[in-house]
This record gives C-alpha cells, structure tokens and sequence, in this order.
C-alpha cells in the first residue's frame, strides 16, 4: 500500500470522483457542515493531491498547495480526510507524513501550514506541527493555524 500523488489533470475520473466523494462525506455529511468544497484550489497547476488506497477503495486523502494559495507566508496541507470505515489504521498520519514529504520536495524552502481542527491540534503536533495564533471558528468549528517550519 503506497500513497499516490497527482496533479489535476493526471487524476483519472473514477479516482476524481472518489477523492470529492470522501470529502464530501467526511466534511459535509459527517460534519454537518455545508461549505464550499470545490474552491478552484484543486484544479491549480501546484496542487498536489494525494490519496491511498487498500484493497483498491480509496480510504484517505490530502491535498498540498503552493505558498499564497492559502497561507501567503507558505504552503498548505488540506483536504485532509480518511474514511470514517477505515479509521483507527494510521492512515491519517501515513497520508500526513506524505504530504509533508510533498511539501518540502515542491517548496523546500517555506514553512508548511494547516488550518487545524482544534481537536487534532495533537495529531499535529505529533507530526511537528506548533500553534500560532488564536483558535477561530471555520464553518462552525473550531480550528487553530499550526506551523512546521
């Protein structure tokens, strides 16, 4: 099981579709919280979206954009999302620990940034990610800006 990494336009349909349906389900449904989820992020030249797949289902994902897509001071990890069937596998940190590789490769020389849930504020900071700022709320719910540089 290896994660896989893509631009846009090198994502097939069938994995397309399933990348929008895991975050439609997660941050939408699961969530309650009706947002916009095509944000025209996922189509920039930059992004970077990864997924890992068991078994052939697609069961996290993440996508990495360029410094001033999101943060201007540097890049981003978002969209970060794993299965709720498929949790309590380490696949968030599996999916984490790639797009961090992702980051450094493409922007070495930036910090990376997240736009954190403030309950996995820990899962961050587990991967080396430190807190800045006041916590906010994002489409009511709490998140908290952390940082790796």
């Amino acid at each position: 099981m290896s994660v896989l990494n893509h631009a846009f336009d090198q994502l097939d349909v069938r994995t397309l579709y399933q990348l929008l349906k895991l975050r439609v389900d997660v941050f939408v449904v699961e969530q309650t919280c009706p947002y916009p989820e095509l944000d025209n992020k996922d189509i920039l030249s930059s992004t970077r979206h990864l997924y890992l797949k068991d078994q052939g289902a697609l069961v996290a994902c993440a996508r990495c954009l360029a410094p001033g897509v999101s943060f201007e001071q540097g890049a981003a990890i978002g969209r970060v999302a794993v299965d709720p069937e498929s949790r309590g596998h380490g696949y968030a940190k599996v999916i984490m620990e790639e797009a961090i590789k992702t980051c450094l490769q493409q922007w070495p020389d930036k910090p990376i940034l997240v736009s954190a849930q403030l309950y996995l504020a820990g899962f961050y900071q587990s991967l080396g990610f430190d807190a800045f700022g006041e916590s906010y709320e994002e489409d009511g719910i709490p998140h908290l800006n952390m940082i790796l540089q």
